[in-house]
């Protein structure tokens, strides 16, 4: 347990770190509220900058060093649209069409303080921009990697899984593939872009998305535990909503301890997928693997 801790506080470190370079890179990417049109750009900065974990460009940025890659333009770019098509997500994701969230990151959410249409457009005004800042790394591959990440092989499609199923007596392989698509695809993505900026040999592509989708599955199990066990106060977003919308998660088919059970497995089998990747430094994976079945919000 001192050893998690240890691990923990480094990575949380890492992630301040990460995530302090990705705020001063948005800064300098997203247009002033005072730019016309102000009221979009204005949503955009309230939703990015509410605080976050950061956790998909810390991935990126500790994959590249991982693999090599020295400070440059190009892991900057996909850092930040990384952030942004994560927070594009949130925002829908928190809609009263969808999971009608009141809070996200301890504050109001993007339509609870800009309304419902200006929550959307918000939302697809960050996907776009996205694309435009991780276009500019001129790596087709990255931006092929990013979008299947979010079409109806990844986001998309475990989102629209994760509707279909709620009220809905579904089996694990289901629950599987929600958060697979839905939460998994992103952070593997977020991974393999990473080594795939460091120009990591296709070998060690193959061990870290493997990683990347074990870490992604974790993520999002301890993410439904927390729904169960958490407050609202402590996970920063209204607690007890899958419950109250019928959500497909890893509890409500196994169980709570199983679901703990399942999240040890997985962490294993994880630190497992690092060490295939002889001869490097895996400390900081390792530790932001620790942090993530470690977390309370």
């Amino acid at each position: 347990m001192d050893d998690i801790k240890d691990m923990v506080k480094k990575a949380e470190a890492y992630l301040e770190s990460a995530g302090k370079l990705t705020e001063e890179c948005l800064e300098k990417y997203i247009p002033s509220e005072k730019e016309p049109p102000s009221t979009l750009h204005s949503a955009m900065r309230y939703a990015l900058f509410t605080g976050g974990k950061r956790l998909r460009p810390a991935l990126a940025q500790a994959a590249y060093e991982f693999f090599g890659g020295k400070p440059s333009e190009s892991i900057y770019l996909a850092m930040c649209a990384l952030e942004m098509l994560h927070t594009f997500s949130l925002i829908h994701d928190d809609l009263p069409c969808m999971d009608d969230d009141d809070f996200r990151r301890g504050k109001l959410t993007t339509h609870k303080v800009y309304g419902d249409a200006t929550a959307v457009l918000t939302g697809d005004a960050l996907c776009v921009f996205a694309f435009e800042l991780i276009a500019r790394t001129g790596n087709i591959t990255v931006v092929k990697e990013l979008a299947h990440s979010l079409g109806t092989q990844g986001m998309i499609g475990g989102q629209i899984v994760d509707i279909e199923s709620e009220e809905k007596s579904v089996d694990l392989a289901t629950v599987d593939y929600i958060h697979y698509h839905k939460t998994a695809a992103l952070i593997e993505a977020s991974l393999v872009i990473g080594g795939l900026l460091a120009d990591a040999k296709e070998e060690d592509l193959k061990h870290i998305r493997e990683f990347g989708k074990g870490i992604g599955l974790v993520f999002q199990i301890v993410d439904d535990i927390l729904d169960i066990e958490s407050s609202t106060e402590e996970l920063g977003k209204d607690v007890g909503s899958d419950v109250k919308n019928g959500k497909a998660t890893y509890p409500a088919v196994l169980g709570l301890e199983a679901s703990k059970q399942k999240v040890k497995e997985l962490y294993n089998k994880a630190l497992a997928d690092l060490e295939k990747l002889s001869g490097k430094n895996s400390e900081t994976l390792r530790n932001i693997t620790a942090l993530i079945i470690a977390r309370t919000h």
